[in-house]
């Protein structure tokens, strides 16, 4: 038995690990590197296994950084079987046909450019495309319900746990026999905390002997959510009275609807206008909503009782879904009293640059990011506090209020993870991922009873 790590070694994103026994490979996740140039040709390096030997990729949840590569990896020539829960694999797919949409649209941006500057057209293509996505869409085959074995082959059996993260998302137990030695190992996924809105609580751990464990928030406590909500509100209002706009950088899975239902409550409330103007600028976005209201199973009570008294958590009266390229376009003539909400939530694709062009010069707009910033993108970048960025190649000044709410994470903080932890009765064995180095290190002289590792790319360790 094995275990060896071939993403979030020491980083934050590509989550990608591999468990060896009983003749089986087993793949936990395979996600995207999301940063600079730098870790944009780390995806598209050799795995550091052989794709075609995988025999089964479980996946945590849909996040870009947990799934953006399966379609890479089929393409190189993976032909196992994927397993995750009913709406994983429809964000999923969502996902990774919006990732394969960048890529191909990067490579031909890169070309135009080439072109206009007289250059020889470099030799771009993109890492994957939609067709790799779709095609990787036929690997995926049983779906997995919390709470209930799923046998991988003589002596392996996987199961799920809520991990309260995304819609969705869990944690994963594998229990392993092979040559009479029996060991359970858990892995984190990634972990959401308890009292947020619309998802349930993560389900508490079952015992393990080894535990593979994120740590995205291991240095810091989360931030109390009322006074983040509060802060949400007050830099809409003092915008507004600026006459700008707020760009709010979101992910289009959880934290897009999680902002919608913090402001339909700020209208019904009277803390936000009754004619707030609200543009969700993302078609990813938009779908994930629809795949949230197929998915009402997922819901903590309250938002269950709204969809059962026939309200929708999601809607409010100045919303407005803006599909077509043309419609996000014309929202950049609205010079103020507008709330854009538009992927992606570290800005390193999608529409949101867009309208980073077009207000982070301005300062009677403020931009607000309500997620966690990758070391390397624009996001933070800006958060850091640049005085001036790159966007589609040209230099613009930052001039707008840059608001950091960090209450909205979908991440559970230090407090969390050591209470998730110690759940677990003390495992022999704790490997610490998915999180910068100093958060890991933080995070492991805080763990007690358990001996800790940080393993570095590509390493392998005996089970």
């Amino acid at each position: 038995m094995e275990i060896s790590f071939h993403g979030a070694a020491r980083g934050v994103t590509g989550s990608c690990h591999l468990v060896e026994c009983a003749g089986k490979k087993i793949l936990i996740d395979c996600g995207l590197y999301q940063g600079g140039r730098e870790l944009d040709e780390e995806n598209a390096r050799p795995f550091g296994f052989a794709p075609e030997e995988i025999d089964v990729l479980l996946l945590t949840h849909a996040h870009l950084d947990h799934c953006g590569r399966i379609p890479l990896l089929a393409k190189r020539g993976f032909r196992g079987e994927i397993i995750t829960t009913a709406a994983s694999r429809e964000l999923a797919r969502l996902v990774m046909l919006d990732a394969a949409g960048l890529e191909e649209e990067e490579a031909a941006r890169a070309l135009r450019r080439a072109k206009r500057q007289g250059r020889r057209a470099p030799e771009v293509a993109p890492l994957y495309t939609t067709l790799d996505a779709l095609n990787a869409m036929d690997y995926f085959g049983r779906v997995a319900s919390y709470r209930k074995p799923l046998r991988l082959g003589d002596g392996i059996e996987a199961t799920f746990y809520d991990a309260g993260h995304i819609l969705g998302s869990a944690s994963i137990l594998l229990q392993l026999e092979e040559g009479g030695r029996r060991r359970r190992v858990l892995f984190s996924g990634d972990l959401g905390y308890g009292g947020r809105v619309i998802l349930r609580d993560p389900d508490p751990p079952p015992d393990a002997d080894v535990v593979v464990m994120e740590t995205t928030y291991g240095d810091r406590p989360h931030k109390a959510l009322q006074p983040s909500i509060e802060e949400l509100y007050e830099a809409i209002d003092g915008t507004f009275h600026r006459g700008g706009n707020v760009v709010i950088p979101s992910f289009a899975l959880e934290r897009a609807q999680e902002v919608l239902y913090y402001l339909r409550e700020g209208v019904e409330a009277d803390r936000l206008p009754a004619s707030l103007q609200v543009f969700l600028d993302s078609p990813m976005a938009i779908a994930a909503t629809e795949i949230f209201r197929h998915h009402p199973e997922c819901f903590d009570r309250e938002a269950m009782e709204l969809f059962e008294n026939g309200n929708d958590p999601f809607d409010l009266p100045g919303l407005s879904y803006t599909r077509e390229t043309a419609e996000s376009i014309a929202i950049n003539r609205i010079k103020g009293g507008a709330v854009i909400i538009a992927g992606s939530g570290m800005c390193t694709g999608g529409r949101v640059r867009h309208h980073l062009k077009h207000n982070l010069w301005r300062r009677d707009s403020s931009i607000v990011f309500v997620g966690y910033a990758a070391k390397g993108t624009l996001a933070r970048r800006i958060v850091d506090g640049a005085k001036r960025v790159r966007v589609f190649g040209d230099e613009i000044p930052v001039r707008a209020r840059i608001y950091t709410i960090g209450g909205f994470s979908a991440h559970a903080g230090q407090d969390e993870l050591l209470a998730w932890h110690r759940r677990i009765r003390q495992p022999e064995i704790t490997y610490l991922v998915h999180g910068e180095e100093e958060a890991m290190e933080r995070f492991a002289s805080l763990l007690k009873g358990t001996r800790v590792s940080m393993p570095k790319l590509h390493q392998r360790f005996r089970l």
